[in-house]
């Protein structure tokens, strides 16, 4: 690459484009497309065809703060359960039971999660977690970003898995992330996620970088009419016309979260964001994996009403996300999965609440999942320093969701081999 271009490019991500949105990683998509792409029109939309079958989707849960997943998914026919939780026990009587699992059910909150399992489409993978489990919430949520327990400062796994897809070319919104600030997990070295809070202040401001950027997209770049002012081949051509493509972006993206949706959404954050999710979905926009996130799973003190109610906001989102996608007929083009950065521990505190632990249930909904609870729950008595022991790898879980689902090899995107979990079913 010319240094003379890296310059200009450097110049034109500083100064040139603004996307006005909270989000600090925006300049990371602008880079992507700067340095990627020779002709931005013609990456936009065909690195899919959305609609068609082979065309999957990945949506991504965070649950921030450590999810304390005995009261998730609550082994109430154990008596140890009880002893180590006297006060912030789910009653037996209130668990909702799964019925194909003996002694176990979702907290009572849970009817979202519940509906979905009696229909089929929720896979309740147990005891998930990795050796040697970090108890800090900023290392351990790196570790399940970058998939690398040893060395989590590198890129995330979706950054990869896309740096190993997209041959050498980014893909501008190929992922988007509904928040503040893209997730680890989806930065990789070459291609860079979407990030914004709101649709509405996702918006182009072209007129800094050049006047002739001051007028709508179309009336710019009337098939491929020379750019008024500015001449073929130049450095500022080329910036120019790359910069367009974060405008298709721009426009494309608020004008598909306009949509309205099919299905009624309750009114919480994570509705919210799986609302624009489903939107953007509908319009059928080329983005393959979805990362939208919850936080306040850090009960330290006062966990039964803090915990009942994050329950709530989190079943009734997924599945009326489910039911969404459903009526768009997109369902079977979806896997749904949710991650915390670990549990909490098996003994509650003396605030009524529960400290960091390790191992936790994950979730994956859609109707390509193996239904009912997978995996046996993690002993309450045989523990690691009061910690419940981890059964399930979570780069299992990823390797399964990379090779069944996003139909890649696992091996450069987790730098490693891992068994793939049996998570899908047969003719996925």
């Amino acid at each position: 690459m010319c240094q003379d271009h890296a310059y200009t490019r450097r110049v034109f991500l500083q100064k040139g484009l603004t996307m006005v949105s909270a989000a600090t990683t925006v300049p990371y998509f602008i880079q992507a497309s700067a340095y990627g792409l020779t002709n931005p029109f013609d990456t936009m939309l065909t690195s899919s065809i959305a609609g068609k079958p082979q065309e999957r989707i990945l949506v991504v849960v965070q649950l921030g703060g450590g999810n304390d997943g005995l009261n998730t998914v609550i082994p109430f026919g154990d008596d140890d359960y009880y002893r180590a939780r006297p006060n912030i026990g789910i009653p037996a009587n209130n668990v909702l039971r799964f019925g194909d699992a003996d002694g176990l059910g979702l907290h009572p909150n849970l009817a979202g999660f519940k509906e979905l399992h009696d229909n089929g489409l929720l896979s309740t993978v147990q005891g998930v977690g990795y050796p040697n489990p970090n108890r800090s919430h900023f290392t351990s949520m790196d570790i399940w970003h970058t998939a690398d327990p040893r060395q989590p400062s590198g890129n995330g796994w979706i950054g990869r898995y896309f740096d190993n897809t997209c041959n050498g070319t980014p893909e501008p919104n190929a992922a988007i992330a509904i928040g503040r600030e893209a997730p680890k997990a989806m930065i990789g070295q070459i291609n860079k996620p979407v990030s914004f809070e709101t649709a509405d202040l996702f918006r182009w401001i072209g007129k800094d970088l050049h006047e002739s950027l001051d007028k709508p997209y179309e009336e710019i770049n009337r098939g491929g009419d020379e750019i008024e002012g500015v001449k073929d081949g130049t450095q500022l051509e080329f910036l120019t016309r790359t910069a367009l493509n974060a405008q298709i972006a721009s426009d494309q993206i608020r004008a598909a979260v306009r949509i309205r949706p099919l299905v009624e959404y309750p009114r919480n954050p994570l509705g919210q964001q799986l609302q624009m999710v489903a939107a953007m979905i509908r319009a059928e926009l080329p983005t393959r994996v979805y990362y939208v996130s919850m936080g306040g799973f850090d009960t330290h003190a006062g966990q039964p009403g803090a915990h009942a109610n994050l329950m709530t906001q989190l079943g009734s989102a997924i599945l009326a996300f489910t039911k969404d996608l459903k009526a768009q007929g997109n369902d079977g083009r979806v896997l749904t999965m949710t991650f915390s950065e670990f549990g909490r521990r098996v003994k509650q505190n003396a605030s009524q609440g529960t400290d960091h632990g390790t191992a936790a249930p994950m979730f994956l909904v859609g109707p390509m999942v193996r239904p009912g609870v997978l995996g046996y729950h993690p002993s309450l008595t045989d523990l690691d320093q009061g910690d419940l022991k981890f059964s399930v790898d979570f780069r299992s879980v990823y390797a399964a969701v990379l090779e069944s689902w996003l139909k890649t090899d696992s091996r450069p995107v987790l730098k490693g081999a891992f068994k793939p979990a049996l998570l899908f079913n047969k003719n996925v």
